[in-house]
């Protein structure tokens, strides 16, 4: 069984893309199979640009059920920074003409080459002026970002006791490996699909399935006890990396004055209830924003920020050379 792409129309400013995509078509496609894992990848700020488009109803290759709920995401160059899914999953700081946001990669871009970022008309306004269409930019994978919630685990569609496929979601860095055991069975190494599921082509039974999560910096968590539940998220409560859980904001409660004791002389004015929480930023995109300048110190230490032109960084957002993991 295998996943189809889906190809949807996008804004593209006449010109110019087709050149760069031709000088740019060698770029590296990482297969993940849990047997082998790649070398982190770059951190370093690139140079590149970027263009927005619409899911218009899709969910994008990275078969996320629902894009994030701060509408802050990006498409890579499908032949290659999306790396044949492995960056699914990954966040990305950009940086434009009238600031800084921080994407979530679920989708390729057919016709994007390396370096030329397709954002959501969110994550665009929020860094240039939608009717220039087409802006450059500075961008840099961000390891061990904050994410939504802890991670989750989806049975794909017409998975049985004797095809397994499931699609994993707030793990924030490159996965390198993805191993599920069957009800008193072993760990099998799954295959890491282009459109970011993994699969056992000989299924693992019935279940309940422990499955081993593994990232390329060696950040591993087992969740256990993942149902056979066909085309449904199951949540967990297991974090793979030590970054923090970006948290939806709350409604604000006021909080209750504490009782106080009977004393003889009682006190003449009366305790006043605790002031309300403060109300949580309107902005959406707050919370996954947290830790957006967490390198602002080093770089501030250094000078300046490195750059690396788009047509010299054309695989700093796919993983490395590949390396057996130990």
């Amino acid at each position: 069984m295998t996943g189809s792409r889906l190809l949807k129309p996008r804004w593209l400013a006449a010109g110019g893309a087709a050149v760069l995509a031709a000088a740019l078509g060698v770029a590296l496609v990482v297969q993940n199979s849990g047997a082998a894992c790649a070398a982190p990848p770059s951190t370093t700020a690139s140079k590149g640009k970027a263009t927005y488009f619409s899911l218009d109803g899709t969910i994008g290759n990275c078969s996320f059920p629902s894009p994030p709920a701060d509408d802050l995401f990006v498409a890579l160059g499908q032949s290659n920074q999306y790396s044949a899914g492995a960056a699914c999953g990954t966040y990305i700081d950009v940086t434009g003409p009238k600031g800084k946001t921080r994407v979530k990669v679920i989708d390729s871009c057919p016709e994007c080459p390396a370096g030329h970022l397709d954002l959501s008309l969110t994550a665009f306004k929020k860094i240039g002026v939608q009717s220039d269409g087409i802006i450059p930019i500075t961008y840099k994978a961000v390891p061990n970002a904050a994410v939504p919630g802890p991670i989750s685990v989806r049975v794909k569609e017409g998975s049985s006791r004797y095809w397994l496929s499931v699609l994993i979601d707030n793990h924030a860095n490159q996965l390198a490996s993805v191993k599920i055991a069957g009800s008193g069975g072993t760990f099998r190494s799954a295959t890491h699909e282009d459109f970011n599921y993994w699969t056992l082509p000989s299924g693992a039974g019935t279940g309940p399935f422990k499955i081993k999560i593994t990232d390329i910096y060696g950040n591993s968590v087992t969740v256990p006890n993942i149902k056979l539940a066909v085309g449904k998220t199951q949540q967990t409560s297991a974090k793979l990396t030590g970054g923090s859980v970006a948290k939806k904001p709350e409604s604000a409660t006021a909080t209750p004055a504490p009782k106080k004791k009977a004393t003889p002389k009682p006190s003449a004015s009366s305790s006043a209830a605790a002031p309300a929480a403060p109300k949580p930023s309107p902005s959406a995109s707050a919370a996954p924003l947290t830790g957006l300048l967490e390198s602002a110190a080093a770089e501030a230490a250094a000078g300046a920020t490195a750059t690396t032109p788009a047509a010299q960084a054309a695989v700093d957002l796919a993983a490395g050379t590949q390396a057996k993991c130990g």
